[in-house]
């Protein structure tokens, strides 16, 4: 199982459209914020929409907005949707494709791997992550104004 950066990309555009309280976001402002080419993130965008998590404004005001509210939005959903199936082998994805399923000594063990990812990645919303986001932006403005206020005194 690899996480490529369509699923990486995908999870961090739709915080980035998520934190926006439901206006309409433009692609640009998004590829910017989020270092993010702007032609990949039209691709991603294009499969986030087919899938059902965004949806496009058109107009003067236009760009992306959530389809859904981000509390319905799992990271399991949004990962799968983008990368296809997480299992860490071929043999979990179909079970007749292997001639040890059933006795294969790992067999269990890559069960566990697989419902352990589905259990995290189940278990986040994109309210999480957005959260999240919003925590980490808050920690680093904190650090940055102490040193601030450092230069202003002389320090």
């Amino acid at each position: 199982m690899w996480i490529s950066t369509k699923a990486q990309y995908g999870l961090r555009a739709l915080i980035e459209i998520g934190r926006r309280d439901g206006a309409a976001v433009p692609l640009k402002d998004v590829a910017d914020k989020q270092d993010i080419s702007q032609h990949y993130l039209e691709q991603l965008a294009g499969q986030l929409r087919r899938s059902g998590f965004i949806r496009s404004v058109r107009g003067a005001h236009g760009g992306y907005r959530l389809a859904r509210p981000a509390e319905q939005i799992l990271a399991w959903d949004v990962v799968v949707a983008m990368e296809g199936s997480l299992s860490p082998v071929s043999c979990l994805e179909d079970e007749g494709n292997c001639a040890r399923s059933g006795s294969c000594a790992t067999e269990g063990l890559w069960r566990r791997v697989e419902d352990a990812v589905r259990g995290v990645l189940g278990a986040t919303t994109l309210a999480d992550l957005i959260h999240e986001n919003l925590q980490i932006e808050q920690s680093r403005l904190v650090q940055i104004e102490p040193s601030y206020g450092a230069a202003l005194s002389g320090d």
